[in-house]
């Protein structure tokens, strides 16, 4: 495939998060996202264009086509409100494992290790559908069998240890 010009590229992109999308692959609450930089000094950001329609480019010099929604603190159950809780969102957003809306920025193998580790510092008894209510996943149970299976992740949890001091 050969594509000539920016334009074509974000279309092509599009097309294809599109049959991501309608093959099921944002079922279990994962987002595409990718951005878009032109030879001019323009940024786009995509997260799962399907769900959202389709929109133009814009001409400014960086442009978010669809924001995610922001969730402010009082969004978050009230498990993971307390004051320790909130200490710890702070480290593991420092370190960029979630952003400013709490929802994670790291793989889903991972992000089910965190929630489990912050699970089990705070004492979360039903920690899978607290932060799969939070984070509008399924499934987070398996993410995190299967993580224990990876030697990445295993590591991962070593540097969660000395995150979550």
């Amino acid at each position: 495939m050969n594509l000539k010009n920016e334009e074509e590229v974000l279309d092509f992109m599009t097309r294809l998060l599109e049959r991501l999308h309608q093959a099921g692959f944002d079922q279990q609450g994962s987002h595409y996202q990718f951005v878009y930089v032109a030879s001019q000094p323009q940024a786009e950001t995509h997260p799962c264009p399907p769900c959202l329609g389709r929109e133009k480019r814009a001409e400014s010099s960086a442009t978010t086509l669809y924001p995610a929604p922001k969730r402010g603190v009082e969004l978050l159950p009230e498990v993971l409100r307390t004051e320790k809780a909130m200490a710890m969102w702070r480290k593991v957003q420092a370190v960029g494992y979630v952003d400013e809306d709490y929802q994670p920025t790291i793989s889903r193998t991972r992000a089910a290790l965190l929630a489990d580790a912050m699970a089990e510092r705070l004492g979360v008894k039903e920690k899978w559908k607290v932060f799969e209510t939070l984070w509008n996943r399924k499934y987070m149970r398996s993410d995190y069998n299967l993580a224990l299976t990876q030697q990445q992740s295993l590591d991962f949890q070593d540097e969660l240890k000395s995150v979550l001091i």
